[in-house]
């Protein structure tokens, strides 16, 4: 790898890589690569770049994701995949950084690293630890619902908020109702699931942040799991993390809402466990920007890992 190594973003004018290219613009010990807007959709231009550079981030549709990887044929490029081409594909490393410790070194490490996905980055967040500990069974049947700032659906969704048209634009929709969304397989792969998690996705009228909860019933985990033993196992897991928090069971306590705004233009990941102990109840929640943490600033953290940075 040279001084400054050279790193291209292929779909730098979506809202993942315009996001990507802001956080990556006047970084001095990089040198950023894009296409003019002639050359973004000629195959030859965009194999002769992604072939020179050093590290290619691809913020594209799964099908021009695939194609991209495929033009590859310098053995030095190493990839950081956007899409979802490639989060449940075991020759890929999975690029959430905190789900285990021993991720960050095969993230450094990797050869081809796959961004996880806005909704999934939550659900694994919150699940993973609890599986690995035992507090919460891999075949329990989960409901996650999740809201997401409308720049969530791309850049239609954005012009249909911020275009000519936003004031007939819904204030809230849910979709996905036919259960057939492409984030449940790769929830359960990397939270260790052994069975699909019923997942209800939803878009609000404001342009980006993500609200997600999963409901449980103590009654169904295994016999004396309390609020707190999920706590401590969600504080002990992210305990030297940068980007995660957790927060306190005193300010859980204290919350009346969730902003799902409340963290957006940051790479931070803030989980929460709220309980009932007169209803036997749980919820657990995460609140990031889907820009941030769930697309552009997970792309990034992990593009500084590969390079050698801090973690």
């Amino acid at each position: 790898m040279t001084t400054q190594p050279l790193v291209f973003i292929d779909g730098d004018q979506g809202t993942t890589g315009l996001q990507i290219h802001q956080r990556l613009h006047g970084r001095t010990d990089l040198q950023l690569l894009t296409l003019p807007e002639a050359d973004r959709k000629n195959p030859t231009r965009r194999a002769e770049a992604i072939n020179s550079c050093d590290i290619a981030i691809l913020c594209l549709p799964d099908a021009a994701a695939r194609e991209a990887v495929a033009a590859i044929h310098s053995s030095a490029v190493r990839v950081i995949d956007a899409s979802s081409a490639h989060r449940t594909d075991p020759q890929w490393v999975y690029g959430f950084p905190e789900m285990d410790a021993a991720q960050v070194a095969r993230i450094a490490n990797a050869r081809r690293v796959s961004n996880p996905g806005c909704y999934p980055t939550g659900a694994v967040a919150l699940l993973r630890p609890l599986v690995q500990a035992g507090l919460l069974p891999a075949d329990h049947p989960l409901t996650i619902h999740a809201v997401s700032g409308y720049s969530g659906g791309g850049r239609a969704r954005v012009q249909a908020h911020e275009g000519p048209e936003a004031a007939s634009a819904p204030a809230f929709q849910i979709y996905g109702l036919q259960l057939e969304h492409k984030h449940p397989p790769e929830i359960a792969r990397h939270a260790g699931l052994s069975q699909r998690p019923f997942f209800l996705p939803s878009y609000g009228a404001f342009r980006q942040g993500i609200a997600l909860t999963i409901g449980l019933h103590l009654r169904q985990l295994p016999p004396g799991t309390q609020a707190e033993h999920l706590h401590a196992c969600l504080q002990q897991h992210y305990a030297d993390a940068t980007f995660v928090e957790v927060m306190t069971p005193a300010t859980a306590e204290a919350a009346e809402h969730l902003d799902p705004q409340a963290l957006n233009g940051t790479n931070q990941l803030r989980l929460g466990v709220f309980s009932n102990t007169q209803h036997g109840q749980v919820l657990l929640t995460a609140v990031f920007d889907n820009l941030g943490k769930g697309a552009s600033g997970a792309a990034v953290q992990n593009l500084d890992l590969m390079l050698g940075g801090a973690t």
